[in-house]
């Protein structure tokens, strides 16, 4: 990076780091409705205020994201925010939500997935797809699509584009050796096929990104109601199957230009899946431990029904919900793996823990929207838009969600955006989704980023076909959100 964009990008953080507090005091400093809501007294502008400062800090990075995410346990006692005059209990409201079983349901997930990544169980799943799907040109840009979408669903999206830029780039290297010229088109999409399946694959399950665990605490906090792990499947997994196959249409129609005779790839994925070998006993083991968990938690509502009597018998009374048994299965399966020596220290230090921090500082930012009465304002503020035809509702959240999350964070879009839409479970889903479908910038998710700094795809390319993606995105979960989703999720 050069010295000037450092510059640029120092400014821009230093203009957040002073436009959160200030903006903050002025919501909270001039009156408004906010402060004369009856029984509420300051409360709401509390909230509103705590709600900018930490949409401010994110959206330009202020600070790391991790620790804008505490804002609210410093700020939320101070300000009063809680219907309380006992500090001690107004900062025990506030550092709960960072105990919220998802956190742990989060944590135990990205555990058994930095197993797989020890043993490379998942670069050998990914390989054997693409072995399966093909070689053809056509056939390798999907087989690269799919694989990578079909692993992300079960480890971070990061972690899986990190993964499967190497391939690309092996595939790409004897591609053009066998072609004798760069195959600029065909690269850049092999490339993206990286980023955008690692995006959409990550919206299928409730492990396969933060925000998945972002929606499901929201909804608990405001709904009061749990999104089990099939649930959130049923919802979410269709929308990946219906857009896997348009995003690998957009992308050959971009690669095709190219003109490649039949495909070379084979020979470099034999390559790979030789240098792994047979498969290994440690991969045998965590991929055990895996489909043990996965089963548990397909499974979850009658083995919980079975669990229910004996837990509460154990623990005075204890309900066993279901975000809890999801927690407790993942931790069990992480610590099974832990104890049988095939979970490292060295792979757990690879593990971003501090999106541990921005999901319970998204759900401590929920927690006092709800408790100061801030939620019920915007509820009957925003009451306009769900009186709107239901396609436009859905219409309208998903673009708005897209575009945010070309300018910030998927996770942090999902904090900001779950917080001050209505409380209806259909509209939470399709933004949730929404902020995982930014495909025209690097700094949309961390996808984009990692395959725009391999080199191989130009920003202007990256723009033209992630545009023509964000538009069709847009425009299926219009229609999926207030279909299907609308359905499965009332």
């Amino acid at each position: 990076m050069s010295e000037q964009a450092v510059r640029r990008a120092t400014t821009g953080q230093w203009v957040g780091r002073i436009a959160g507090p200030v903006a903050a005091a002025l919501i909270y400093g001039i009156p408004s409705g906010l402060h004369t809501l009856p029984g509420l007294d300051h409360r709401p502008a509390a909230a509103a205020a705590v709600a900018a400062w930490m949409a401010l800090w994110w959206f330009t990075e202020a600070v790391p994201m991790a620790w804008t995410a505490v804002l609210p346990v410093a700020l939320f006692p101070l300000l009063g925010v809680f219907d309380t005059d006992n500090v001690a209990v107004a900062v025990g409201r506030a550092t709960l939500p960072f105990l919220d079983p998802y956190i742990f349901l989060f944590m135990g997930g990205m555990a058994l997935g930095a197993g797989m990544e020890q043993w490379g169980l998942h670069r050998r799943i990914a390989l054997l797809i693409m072995r399966a799907v093909g070689t053809g040109p056509e056939r390798l840009l999907f087989g690269m699509l799919a694989a990578t979408a079909a692993v992300s669903l079960w480890i971070s999206n990061t972690a899986t584009a990190v993964m499967m830029v190497p391939i690309g780039m092996a595939l790409l290297s004897q591609l053009r050796a066998a072609e004798g010229r760069p195959l600029e088109h065909f690269g850049a999409a092999l490339m993206l096929a990286v980023a955008y399946g690692s995006n959409i694959g990550g919206i299928g399950t409730k492990i396969g990104s933060p925000t998945n665990s972002v929606f499901a605490g929201v909804v608990s906090r405001r709904l009061g109601t749990d999104v089990g792990f099939v649930e959130y499947m049923v919802a979410a997994l269709p929308f990946v199957l219906i857009f896997l196959p348009l995003t690998w249409a957009v992308l050959w129609r971009w690669a095709r230009r190219d003109k490649m005779g039949p495909g070379q790839g084979g020979d470099v994925i034999d390559r790979e899946l030789a240098q792994l070998g047979p498969l290994s006993r440690g991969e045998r083991t965590v991929g055990l431990v895996f489909f043990v968990a996965a089963l548990l938690w397909i499974f979850g509502d009658p083995l919980r029904q079975v669990l229910a009597g004996p837990v509460a018998h154990a623990f005075n009374g204890f309900k066993l919900g279901g975000k809890h048994y999801e927690a407790m299965v993942a931790m069990v399966g992480a610590l099974t793996l832990l104890v049988l020596g095939r979970l490292s220290v060295a792979a757990l230090r690879r593990v971003p823990w501090d999106t541990l921090l921005l999901l319970g500082g998204g759900f401590a930012l929920a927690a006092g929207i709800e408790a100061s009465g801030l939620a019920s304002w915007m509820t009957s503020r925003l009451s306009g838009l769900e009186s709107l035809p239901v396609l436009v509702q859905h219409g309208v959240v998903a673009s708005a969600t897209i575009l945010l999350s070309a300018i910030a964070s998927n996770t942090a879009t999902t904090n900001v955006m779950l917080n001050v839409l209505p409380a209806s479970r259909p509209l939470l889903a399709v933004s949730t989704f929404a902020a995982s479908c930014d495909f025209a910038l690097p700094a949309g998710t961390p996808p984009n980023a990692i395959v725009f700094g391999s080199g191989v795809v130009r920003l202007p390319v990256m723009m033209r076909v992630g545009v023509l993606l964000d538009l069709l995105a847009a425009a299926v979960l219009t229609v999926y959100g207030a279909t299907w989703v609308q359905w499965v999720l009332p």
